[in-house]
């Protein structure tokens, strides 16, 4: 171990007239930064306390005084590092609570009839792409499609760093102005769909009561198989009080998918919990960014004059076939600035 009972090494260092080298104290960071558990890091301070101890102890001896003090600097430096250690991980542990590494990605068509499905699809699509470029894990949890392949409903799960504080203003309702492919009068059609973008928390305050759940099997649909269409194995929860509903047909057991229901069940009752704290603590700032729900009009996707336009910061950006193809950060980045400044 790095950290050697300070009598031993006082006498080490005392015979060979060494002291920690530069490589040295870089490796004691990396131990520290791929072990950095609270436990771990509290239990080498306890060490480093007992060895300091120690090395107080040597101060007694004029032999030995000059190399205990060096000690005690050293041990004292190693602790500072250990201290900031712990305060990154707690930080880190805080930032992933309110802004988790995970979420639900929602998607529905609105109103635009088939035009919205396939709207609904490419939007799906925009972001899927997106999330691979980003290094983002994506996998379905259900989906509905219309005859055309586009999407009724589709739900997936995004896994990665920073997924839900990247996307978390990406909720609302997107519009599409664009003359169908079916159309043959050439006359511009609106159509909308609506995105949720809902974190996964790992730690959640609300409590949900068995007696409150409503859960009901049913066969999936879609890819999977025979086992996947002949057996019972999606889940749909409703949660009675508040008429929450999720569902989930990706896993192959019931168990399984039961099990992210219920995940996803909490996440959004935590969600609620947290939006509707958030306005009871400043209305005037919901009011200002607002209300972040499916219902809102965010942004609209004009392709014959090729501009997209976010309405919550009035800016607009150009090259919507680019952006369809996943390339987001632009637009992302315009729009994080500028929530930013609202809110401060």
């Amino acid at each position: 171990m790095i950290l050697r009972a300070p009598s031993a090494r006082a006498v080490y260092l005392y015979k060979n007239k060494m002291t920690l080298s530069d490589k040295e104290k870089e490796a004691l960071k990396k131990e520290a930064a791929e072990k950095s558990s609270i436990a771990f890091l509290l239990e080498q301070i306890k060490n480093i306390e007992k060895k300091k101890s120690e090395s107080e102890a040597l101060l007694q001896d004029p032999e030995m005084k000059e190399l205990a003090q060096a000690e005690l600097e050293e041990l004292e430096a190693q602790e500072e590092n250990i201290y900031l250690e712990i305060k990154k991980v707690i930080d880190k542990e805080k930032e992933e609570q309110e802004f988790p590494n995970e979420i639900t990605l929602e998607l529905r068509a609105g109103a635009g009839g088939d035009e919205a499905s396939l709207f609904a699809y490419e939007l799906a699509d925009m972001y899927i792409k997106y999330s691979e470029k980003k290094g983002w894990q994506v996998a379905v949890v259900d989906e509905s499609r219309n005859d055309l392949g586009g999407y009724k409903e589709a739900i997936f799960t995004i896994k990665g760093e920073g997924v839900y504080k990247t996307l978390m203003y990406e909720t609302g309702v997107h519009r599409v102005q664009r003359v169908p492919s079916t159309e043959k009068q050439g006359r511009i059609h609106t159509s909308t769909a609506s995105v949720a973008v809902l974190p996964i928390y790992k730690q959640t305050t609300v409590e949900i009561k068995e007696s409150d759940l409503e859960i009901d099997f049913f066969k999936s649909g879609g890819k999977g198989g025979q086992n996947v269409n002949k057996v019972e194995t999606a889940v749909r929860i409703t949660h009675k009080p508040t008429g929450e509903v999720v569902k989930c047909s990706a896993e192959r057991s019931q168990q399984r998918n039961r099990e992210r229901a219920m995940q996803m069940l909490a996440s959004r009752l935590q969600q609620a919990e947290n939006e509707r704290l958030a306005k009871e603590a400043s209305s005037e700032r919901s009011a200002q960014i607002g209300r972040m729900d499916r219902s809102e009009k965010i942004r609209t996707y004009n392709f014959p004059q090729d501009r997209i336009t976010d309405h919550r910061i009035k800016k607009s950006w150009s090259g919507i076939e680019k952006v369809m193809q996943g390339n987001l950060d632009e637009i992302i980045e315009t729009l994080h600035e500028e929530m930013n400044k609202i809110q401060n």
